[in-house]
């Protein structure tokens, strides 16, 4: 029987294709890896690349929080004088960040406080 199309050429380990092949799978591979590690891998391997982090030997939670209160401080105003320029929904949700802020600011300090306290050991 005659057939219209040739069968395809054998490949061998040596043919181009199978070696395109073999370097796709090694890429996915790596890729697969990357992306999905596996369990038991530590996740601060993971997280080495992060842009921002607080140093590891950093173990005081008091000037962490005061920190805290301070950017809170300053995200609050950033946004209090955001509001002063714009208009309509943009300075509602401006002011609602302010007062957001403003609150998670207000909890910060009453840990803070309790933190002394304890401290102090009124507590």
């Amino acid at each position: 029987m005659f057939k219209a199309t040739p069968n395809p050429p054998e490949s061998g380990t040596d043919s181009q294709a199978s070696l395109d092949a073999e370097k796709m799978k090694e890429a996915a591979d790596r890729a697969f890896a990357h992306y999905f590690p596996p369990a038991d891998e530590k996740r601060t391997k993971r997280r080495k690349y992060h842009l921002f982090a607080v140093a590891p030997d950093v173990d005081d939670p008091e000037a962490m929080l005061a920190n805290a209160s301070e950017d809170l401080m300053s995200i609050s105003a950033i946004a209090a004088n955001l509001a002063d320029d714009v208009e309509g929904s943009r300075r509602s949700v401006a002011l609602a960040i302010s007062r957001l802020t403003d609150g998670v600011q207000l909890l910060v300090e009453r840990v803070l406080d309790h933190h002394e306290a304890m401290a102090e050991g009124k507590v």
